[in-house]
């Protein structure tokens, strides 16, 4: 999937610009949403080369090098920003004024603007200006203690949680809602995306379920973090590994007629006693056959049951096959852009860009002075 890089795109966001101060992590995965959605993307780069990263999310966007600690050049951003509605940057609090391109700088010179920051702290709070990554952001909001099995330390789940789910995904919202308000108020603002705010709002169903009585601290012990027998993965005869989650009775009852299992246990499903030896159970027949062979008996079933695949093998998924899940750019399997739109369907229109490959044409384009 490929297309003219000067062709706008029918996506939703077209005729949008976001300029995207290069970073790690969750702001160029939200420049890439955007980019998907529409956006015309300027990612700015410190230094150029001549070569592209295979970096899924540098697709679709357009790369200029500026020096940033040269006043010229950041003249040149402010010009650029005049002409964006949006901006996201990841440095930490304070970087950007001291270069000369903070909120109040931006917003004088674009009133309109959506100054988007990416961090893990946020913008203020005693640890504001402390280093941090991922597994450190969700330990703070009690998700990376939630994830585990019983009498196992709590497992990483990858950076998903805090960089994307708690931060790319929580900016890419708080920046598209303050374009939509900006078209009423005609007036920006700055959109304070935390990675701790954000994973803490992904926790929003456990502080619920804790307060009616249905959630416990400890790992393990709960309905959906591996307590209960029908919410767990199990091994299979090859040494994989299926996934299975029948939470409704309708639904544990094909799974128990499926796995081969006493159908007393049917009734049996929410009584914590029978938990212990239901998992043994589950365990042992799964063991009997290898996971293709269980796929063939579950699949399109309401059992609620799939198998584990790795992310090489995701992509050739008959399901996954079917609905395009995984587009290739580049000689490069990737995710395609999601969500799916009916009539301003997204696009990938080119692939990752050499930093610094476009800054004449960006600087042309914008009517700016190189």
């Amino acid at each position: 999937m490929s297309a003219d890089n000067n062709q706008p795109s029918g996506g939703p966001l077209a005729g949008y610009k976001v300029i995207e101060l290069a970073g790690l992590g969750p702001a160029p995965l939200a420049g890439m949403i955007l980019a998907d959605l529409g956006a015309e993307v300027v990612v700015v780069e410190r230094k150029a080369s001549k070569q592209a990263l295979p970096e899924c999310s540098l697709r679709g966007k357009r790369s200029i090098v500026l020096n940033l600690k040269d006043p010229a050049d950041t003249e040149r951003l402010l010009m650029l920003i005049e002409r964006a509605d949006v901006l996201i940057e990841g440095f930490r609090p304070g970087v950007a004024e001291r270069l000369g391109f903070g909120p109040d700088q931006a917003l004088k010179r674009n009133p309109k603007l959506v100054f988007g920051r990416m961090t893990g702290w946020g913008q203020s709070g005693p640890l504001a200006q402390s280093a941090g990554h991922d597994i450190n952001y969700i330990a703070l909001t009690g998700a990376l203690h939630a994830i585990g099995h019983a009498g196992e330390r709590p497992t990483p789940p990858l950076n998903l949680v805090g960089d994307y789910g708690g931060g790319t995904m929580f900016l890419v919202t708080g920046v598209l809602a303050a374009l939509l308000e900006a078209q009423r108020s005609g007036q920006g603002q700055v959109v304070d995306a935390a990675m701790t705010d954000g994973s803490a709002v992904l926790m929003a169903m456990f502080h619920s379920m804790h307060a009616m009585g249905h959630w416990q601290p400890e790992r393990g012990a709960n309905l959906l973090d591996s307590g209960a027998p029908f919410y767990d993965s199990y091994e299979t005869s090859d040494g994989q590994y299926m996934s299975v989650g029948p939470l409704e009775p309708q639904f544990f009852g094909e799974f128990i007629q499926k796995l081969g299992l006493d159908a007393g246990y049917a009734a049996k499903q929410y009584t914590p006693d029978v938990w212990p030896q239901l998992k043994q159970d589950i365990g042992d027949a799964f063991r009997t056959k290898t996971r293709d062979e269980w796929r063939v008996i579950f699949e399109g079933a309401d059992a609620c049951v799939a198998p584990v695949l790795n992310f090489l093998e995701a992509p050739e998924h008959p399901h996954n096959v079917a609905r395009k899940t995984y587009i290739e750019i580049d000689g490069m399997t990737q995710p395609a852009p999601a969500p799916r739109f009916s009539r301003t369907p997204s696009e990938v229109r080119f692939g990752a860009r050499p930093a610094g490959s476009d800054t004449a044409a960006v600087l042309q384009d914008w009517g700016i002075e190189s």
